[in-house]
């Protein structure tokens, strides 16, 4: 599996010569990083040079990297019966749109659309990481002319991140609701939203009102009945009885 790796790079390195920007091969997967302005030419040759031939567009997600690498759950001593909340408020699941989360350790752009291929012929799988210039209007080119099933793809990305395809034939929502405020997938937008919606009785219609409960991270508590846990004292008592 690996020397059918290492030829796949050697090719991309061989037909990109200078044009990526990164290339790295890990748990058996080759990644790939390219500008936005080398994007579309790039993408067609990788579908339709004949050695390449990455004619299948399996996905494109969008990526925030703004807390990347905070986390806050960190902890060197824990009890016996663990925490439910995390050792320090670092993440933006505490956070409201009043409060900035915590800057994280990506330097860098903030925001990256990731393109995965298949090559149905040669049995390969790629790929493929653009980043977009901008953070505060974050832009990369459509990808629609070269696969079309990147329509919706692009679609959902938009949506949930906020990433403007430019040449996109019809970018527009396709998972929040008409009117929606913000880009649910960001760092930087609470787990509680901003609005919730309920049925008005009195207006007889769906309605929207600003968020009543409070931010938190909630995590399940684990009860584990087991000879690890058992209260030694318990045991002594049902032994003598």
């Amino acid at each position: 599996m690996s020397e059918k790796l290492d030829r796949l790079a050697a090719c991309l390195e061989k037909k990109f010569k200078g044009r990526l920007l990164g290339l790295t091969q890990a748990r058996g997967e080759i990644t790939i990083q390219v500008a936005p302005d080398d994007w579309l030419p790039l993408a067609r040759m990788l579908r339709d040079d004949p050695e390449l031939g990455f004619e299948m567009l399996v996905d494109v997600c969008g990526v925030d990297y703004m807390a990347y690498g905070v986390t806050e759950w960190a902890t060197e001593a824990s009890s016996s019966e663990g925490f439910s909340r995390g050792v320090e408020a670092a993440t933006f699941g505490r956070f409201t749109f009043d409060e900035a989360p915590a800057a994280g350790g990506h330097e860098g752009p903030r925001f990256a659309a990731v393109y995965h291929l298949l090559s149905i012929s040669h049995n390969h799988r790629l790929r493929v990481r653009c980043f977009c210039p901008d953070d505060e209007f974050p832009v990369l080119p459509s990808a629609v002319e070269v696969w079309s099933c990147a329509n919706w793809f692009e679609r959902e990305a938009f949506d949930l991140f906020g990433i403007v395809f430019e040449g996109h034939p019809d970018l527009r929502r396709i998972l929040t609701d008409y009117g929606f405020v913000g880009h649910p997938f960001r760092k930087d937008f609470p787990l509680v939203g901003h609005v919730e919606m309920r049925y008005d009785p009195e207006q007889q219609r769906v309605i929207y009102q600003p968020v009543t409960i409070e931010p938190r991270v909630l995590v399940p508590r684990v009860i584990r009945d087991d000879h690890r846990y058992l209260d030694d004292s318990a045991e002594e008592t049902s032994a003598d009885a």
